[in-house]
């Protein structure tokens, strides 16, 4: 597995207890309003993790940016690219407002430098580096959802998790489509 895509994970299942991530973000946001108040007054620790997934948020958002401004993505798989790169604003505004209705202080964004250089965006040298890149990232999101299901204890929240683990998997699976890919032979091949 991809180090961005362990790490992805690792990140958003950080504790043996329930924690929050980009998922539970969208539910606290507004999908299932008063949650936040049901979780109980000590929100630092899920504010804590509801900034580690902003700040994967803002690479994913970066990522595409990077791909979409380096003039190898063609027609129309630039256009799909900025469609995922809206959607992932989507998580990012969601996110934002949630810790912020905590009482938290969201993390900022890094410059495109910080996120090129970390990216290795300089590698990128056609349009399938960019597009593998991104399957990349959107695998890594796909099994991090997946991976926090089982630590819900609300269903509302392993529902939203589910919900946005199938969008990354969309995501994946277009990217893989262009990209020649075929589709994985096993079933339950996500979120191993």
């Amino acid at each position: 597995m991809h180090p961005v895509n362990l790490e992805r994970r690792r990140l958003l299942t950080a504790s043996g207890t329930a924690t929050l991530s980009a998922a539970a973000v969208t539910v606290l946001a507004g999908w299932v309003p008063g949650l936040a108040l049901a979780q109980g007054s000590d929100m630092s620790k899920d504010v804590q993790i509801l900034n580690v997934a902003l700040g994967l948020e803002h690479e994913a958002i970066n990522a595409y940016q990077l791909g979409a401004k380096s003039g190898l993505l063609q027609k129309p798989a630039l256009d799909v690219a900025i469609l995922f790169q809206a959607h992932h604003k989507n998580h990012r505004d969601a996110l934002i407002a949630t810790i912020e209705k905590l009482g938290g202080r969201p993390v900022t964004e890094k410059t495109l430098a910080d996120y090129a250089k970390a990216l290795q965006a300089d590698t990128l040298k056609n349009q399938g580096d960019v597009l593998n890149l991104a399957a990349r990232l959107e695998m890594g999101a796909a099994n991090a959802y997946l991976g926090v299901i089982p630590s819900f204890k609300d269903a509302a929240l392993a529902k939203v998790a589910a919900r946005l683990a199938a969008d990354e998997t969309m995501h994946w699976t277009a990217l893989a489509t262009v990209l020649g890919r075929p589709l994985p032979v096993a079933a339950l091949s996500f979120g191993a």
